[in-house]
């Protein structure tokens, strides 16, 4: 993780809290200034990588590879949120303890038709492993 704050030159940045603001609506920004596209996807392909092991970060990344192909500053300053947000995570792992029998529940949600720009869905899940559940 390091390496990759090291590779963009965030390694020195500010950390922040959320992966992207609740105001902030991603689009395509026909008036926003163009970015290198090549560095943009890098970018990108760096952190599709990472979702593997930091699957927390996977909604907001897809939201930012949606304008690889005509990537404007907005969509790079989105993606360096991720970042930032990594940053602050850096310390934060998942710890199983090998004594502890666990069960796994998961929910999801559908949002048809949601989004402003082309009325495509949105869906989600959520998983929960753990030793008991409480409702």
């Amino acid at each position: 993780m390091q390496e990759l704050l090291s590779k963009f030159e965030m390694d020195e940045c500010k950390a922040i809290n959320t992966l992207i603001s609740t105001s902030c609506q991603l689009d395509q920004d026909h008036s926003g200034k163009s970015v290198d596209q090549s560095k943009y996807r890098g970018f990108i392909g760096s952190l599709l990588y990472l979702t593997a092991s930091r699957p927390a970060i996977m909604f907001v990344v897809c939201l930012c590879a949606e304008y690889q192909s005509d990537s404007k500053e907005s969509h790079y300053n989105a993606a360096k949120r991720i970042l930032k947000y990594l940053q602050g995570t850096i310390d934060v792992e998942l710890w199983y303890s090998n004594n502890v029998s666990l069960n796994l529940t998961g929910f999801s949600n559908s949002d048809f038709a949601g989004r402003k720009i082309d009325r495509k869905s949105t869906s989600g899940t959520f998983h929960m492993l753990g030793s008991s559940l409480i409702f």
